[in-house]
């Protein structure tokens, strides 16, 4: 993974960053150490109308029943220019408390897509309960196929498009994991744990949590 402030590569095992010293409490102490009740699409910079807000939630409806241990989120608002962009995604990932998902779906097994309106910005962060089946090569295959829909103001479609990105690339993934499931083992601290992960791409159980998430940035 990398740090969300220093943006170099760490180990996904570690407390903090050893370059920058960056944790959550530094991303708490710049947006708040309580936790956030919201829904998992929060369109607080209103940037869609509410029949776009819909055809949003339909791409993660569609993307819940295929993947039904894991969850999209999207959030757009302003957060103080890119460079905050990657926090954000980081600390919303571990403070927020969707209201719309089931109780027993944990945010490690989360994928947030962050709107920055005022920079024109958007990145993706996704949990670690995935760290071993997504890149932040996959999560910029995925913003950048909304690129071109995000700099006409064409928010929603960019949205849907990155989330139909992200579906084809995590069934890629489950059908590489039957093939060589060693080569996915190899990618976590705990191989039993991976063994468990990959029952739950295809089943449906909870994630249980162990390290911080990652992302990736975009300028729409």
């Amino acid at each position: 993974m990398k740090c969300p402030r220093c943006v170099q590569r760490i180990h996904r095992a570690a407390g903090g960053c050893p370059h920058c010293g960056f944790t959550l409490a530094d991303a708490d102490a710049l947006f708040g150490a309580e936790d956030v009740k919201l829904r998992t699409l929060t369109d607080a910079a209103g940037l869609m109308r509410r029949e776009e807000q819909r055809r949003v939630e339909s791409a993660m409806h569609r993307f819940n029943r295929l993947f039904p241990q894991l969850f999209v989120a999207v959030h757009t608002g302003a957060f103080k220019g890119v460079s905050n962009l990657r926090q954000f995604g980081f600390w919303l990932l571990n403070r927020a408390v969707f209201e719309d998902l089931p109780v027993d779906r944990l945010n490690e097994a989360g994928v947030l897509i962050a709107i920055d309106a005022d920079a024109k910005a958007a990145g993706m962060s996704f949990g670690y309960a995935l760290d071993a089946f997504l890149e932040e090569e996959d999560t910029f295959l995925c913003l950048s196929r909304a690129h071109a829909y995000w700099l006409e103001g064409r928010h929603a479609d960019g949205l849907v498009k990155a989330i139909e990105q992200l579906t084809i690339i995590l069934k890629k993934r489950s059908r590489q994991v039957r093939r060589d499931p060693e080569r996915f083992e190899r990618k976590v601290t705990r191989p039993p744990q991976v063994d468990a992960l990959v029952q739950k791409i295809r089943g449906g159980r909870k994630v249980e949590k162990e390290e911080a998430p990652k992302d990736r940035e975009v300028s729409p």
